[in-house]
């Protein structure tokens, strides 16, 4: 039998896939990148959906904390390669009842300020963390399976231990100490709401605690012109550096697969046992299925014809809006979709990027990008209860809806096949899960003895824009399949 012609074939274009894609092109492999759909970059695309003339909206991610913060893409350096990022100066707003607003300003002495009797504790909890923002990332996002070296100086173990006792306060029901006012509590609850998981928990502590440490470190940059940039900045690299990449492909087997020497799957869990079949061990099969889906997201894009009216001025300030009310409101909302029913006031995540990219304004109209916490697989239109829960904190909102597109969460996979039922995290988030992901096994990414490996969010450490999960299985990949032990430079000049 001849030998393969290519050393790795990677499945799907989203950024975990084009991580993993980098990373061996540039340890000179030849790769190809297959991807289902007639438009590359996954969950990082921006298209025009035809719901107004030159709009374009962001398909998946809109937002990105990790983009600054992300070892991969920090070393991969998406600014030289002609990136640009804006940050505004509310990172992240949270609305209540009432018309008050918790204000998360870039600036932690702002936010404090506004907290009131809580802004001394706010900034304990989060100055340290937001100070060593490199130590609680390479913590929060590593493999789990290794110490990084970040964490590994006096101040890095430092900050690493407060992030841990922070986790295991915020993640119980003792989360109301030290912070004493709804503002201030709503403002980390609508973060931890993020994860889609059990609230208090200590997953959705975890990733309260980071995304707030880097809203006050580096912000929660927006792309100029769209997520496409980011996709696109690696779509380059990887063909100067002699890869390939195949739109209009979906892979449902093997069958579907040129030879290669190793397959890296940016998939869920269960479509690698479905792709993969007999060719993975059983009881491997079973733990891919077995990570299961908790919550998910429901889309609704919108146009409208001027910023959202927004009852509190400095809400309109921010890059990203959390709609969901009080504490207790967020965390009752959250349950009910873990329990599979639609909450009446769903928890709503709403970005209008033109607040911090004037360039996508065009005519006077601006993209709109919102979703809305569901059940996994639920068949509701989100539509008019993404509109209701902005309304009660906009009043005069419907009034500037010049078009609308809502997308049940059933139907997410519709545009990126990787998002099962609308499952964004691509599985269960739990403290376990977020280990143990997607099988209670050392090495998560390396699914059999011939080459077959998951680089997607179903592995560690999980979901968000960062390219680490694709990374890391791509380092595997060399090492295992190439005996290449030394990562390659991923700067611009490497």
């Amino acid at each position: 039998m001849a030998s393969p012609s290519l050393d790795a074939v990677v499945v799907g274009s989203g950024p975990n896939g084009l991580a993993a894609a980098v990373t061996l092109a540039r340890a000179g492999l030849s790769v190809q990148v297959l991807e289902a759909e007639e438009t590359l970059g996954g969950g990082a695309r921006t298209l025009d959906l035809g719901l107004a003339p030159g709009i374009v909206h962001d398909i998946c991610s809109a937002v990105h904390p990790m983009a600054l913060a992300s070892p991969f893409l920090r070393e991969f350096d998406l600014a030289a390669r002609g990136v640009r990022t804006i940050v505004p100066e509310v990172s992240y707003a949270q609305p209540l009842p009432g018309g008050d607003a918790g204000i998360a300003w870039h600036d932690i002495e702002r936010t404090a300020e506004g907290l009131g009797p809580d802004g001394p504790s706010w900034r304990r909890m989060f100055e340290p963390l937001a100070r060593h923002a490199d130590a609680v990332t390479a913590l929060a996002l590593g493999d789990k399976r290794s110490i990084p070296p970040e964490v590994l100086s006096p101040a890095g173990l430092t900050a690493g231990a407060r992030f841990g006792l922070r986790v295991l306060q915020q993640g119980t029901r003792a989360w109301d100490s030290p912070l004493r006012t709804e503002r201030a509590r709503a403002l980390l609850t609508g973060v931890a709401a993020h994860g889609i998981s059990p609230l208090p928990s200590l997953a959705g502590a975890g990733v309260s605690l980071l995304l707030a440490s880097l809203a006050h470190a580096g912000g929660w940059p927006i792309p100029v012109g769209g997520s496409q940039a980011i996709a696109d900045a690696l779509l380059e690299d990887l063909r100067a550096h002699g890869g390939s990449v195949a739109a209009g492909r979906p892979v449902r087997s093997l069958a579907d697969l040129p030879p290669a020497r190793a397959v890296l799957l940016d998939t869920s869990a269960d479509d690698a046992a479905r792709i993969l079949g007999r060719s993975i061990p059983r009881r491997t099969a079973r733990g891919l299925r077995r990570l299961g889906h908790a919550g998910a997201a429901a889309k609704v894009d919108l146009v409208t014809s001027g910023p959202i009216p927004w009852a509190h001025a400095d809400v309109g300030r921010a890059g990203t809006v959390h709609l969901g009310g009080t504490r207790e409101q967020v965390a009752a909302a959250e349950n009910q979709v873990l329990a599979g029913r639609f909450p009446e006031h769903p928890v709503v995540l709403v970005s209008d990027p033109a607040v911090a990219d004037p360039s996508r304004e065009v005519g006077g109209l601006r993209p709109i990008w919102a979703y809305a916490h569901v059940p996994v697989g639920g068949m509701e239109d989100p539509t008019e209860a993404v509109i209701a829960q902005i309304e009660a904190s906009a009043p005069g909102f419907r009034d500037t809806i010049v078009a609308a597109r809502g997308i049940p969460a059933v139907r997410m996979g519709e545009h990126d096949r990787a998002i099962v039922g609308g499952d964004i995290a691509m599985g269960t988030i739990t403290m376990f899960r977020m280990i143990a992901r997607p099988r209670a096994v050392w090495d998560p990414y390396r699914l059999s003895d011939d080459g077959h490996f998951l680089c997607s969010s179903a592995t560690p450490p999980g979901p968000g824009v960062h390219g680490l999960n694709g990374h890391f299985a791509a380092r595997r990949v060399l090492r295992e399949r190439f005996g290449i032990r030394r990562a390659p430079d991923l700067g611009p000049g490497g």
